[in-house]
């Protein structure tokens, strides 16, 4: 039996989707507000200035918007190039963009500029590699010049003629938006919203329509308080920083050491859902030294599967621990 659903649903007027396990909220993803790009978005950008110490350049995306390459290194105001949005950016701030454009899907991922083709290297069994490597040869051009595939691990037992299509189609996107013969900054790919998102990133599972069985969940994500167990810990965005606060009402080093790990395990699924990233920093309960290298084991094994890439920084003298997460997400606060 499959613990996951799919709930697809709407806020206010925009595609929201939500995915529950084990009926617990395990991942959200709302639409943003007006006509922000959404991450995945491709733009034909102009190079406008950039930024000496920094190594980054503006660019001019259309429409009044901006973006930031942060690797500049051999690019000159005036010259155009293809990027993609690999973040959201707060008011009045340029958007991030990368010059290493990816189309992907649900089984693939379009590389261009990256020749090749590929399965995922977490997919091991050869069969089945060969299989996949097989269908994206009888579905794809033989001459693809410097453009490359890969095959996701989605891939893995889907029915060939499931694949074959979604080859098919992402690769006729991505030679179309590659080949586009227009100049001067314009948006010429759409990112894609909560609802396709989902059917491309979550794992396959039954979907519902019911979004009434999301709302009170949906709606705990507003107040900063979190309870696991008997531990209670606080999840308040500053303009600098994320600071979490746990608090324990078991007394002695052992209380505090289990209201730590609660939180470790639980801290990746309470950002994912929140939409937060940046600086993070942790003010845990009191617990002896040497238990610190058994938390940061528990926190590492629970960021591992999460999909937004985070590194743990360490110990400050005050005895807080850091960590930074990439903003991939817009806060929920401003979604809602």
């Amino acid at each position: 039996m499959n613990a996951y659903q799919i709930i697809l649903g709407q806020v206010e007027d925009r595609r929201a989707a939500a995915l529950m396990h084990e009926g617990r909220l395990h991942d959200l993803l709302i639409d943003p507000r007006g006509d922000t790009p959404a991450i995945g978005a491709v733009f034909r950008a102009v190079c406008d200035r950039p930024v000496k110490g920094q190594g980054g350049m503006f660019l001019k995306l259309g429409d009044g918007q901006t973006g930031w390459h942060r690797n500049a290194k051999g690019l000159i105001p005036g010259q155009e190039l293809l990027v993609q949005v690999t973040g959201h950016a707060e008011a009045g701030k340029a958007l991030p963009v990368t010059d290493r454009v990816l189309f992907k899907s649900r089984y693939c991922i379009i590389t261009p500029e990256a020749p090749g083709l590929n399965v995922a290297r977490s997919l091991k069994d050869e069969d089945e590699r060969d299989r996949l490597l097989e269908i994206a040869h009888d579905a794809l051009p033989e001459d693809r010049g410097t453009t490359g595939v890969i095959l996701r691990s989605a891939a893995n037992g889907a029915a060939a003629e499931d694949i074959e299509a979604d080859l098919s189609e992402t690769w006729l996107v991505a030679t179309q938006v590659l080949a586009d013969p227009g100049h001067g900054p314009e948006h010429l790919l759409d990112g894609p919203d909560a609802h396709t998102l989902a059917w491309r990133d979550w794992p396959e599972a039954d979907v519902s329509e019911d979004w009434d069985t999301v709302l009170d969940q949906l709606e705990a994500l507003r107040s900063p308080e979190v309870r696991a167990g008997a531990a209670t810990f606080y999840i308040e965005p500053t303009r600098a920083l994320i600071a979490v606060d746990v608090n324990t009402p078991e007394g002695g080093p052992a209380g505090g050491l289990k209201a730590n790990l609660a939180l470790a395990r639980d801290l990746p699924r309470q950002l994912r859902l929140r939409g937060l990233g940046g600086q993070i920093v942790l003010d845990l309960a009191p617990m002896p030294k040497k238990d610190r290298r058994g938390f940061e084991g528990a926190l590492r094994t629970a960021f591992r599967d999460d999909p937004i890439e985070t590194s743990l920084i360490g110990w400050t003298p005050l005895g807080h621990f850091e960590l930074t997460r990439r903003r991939e997400r817009r806060p929920l606060e401003t979604l809602l």
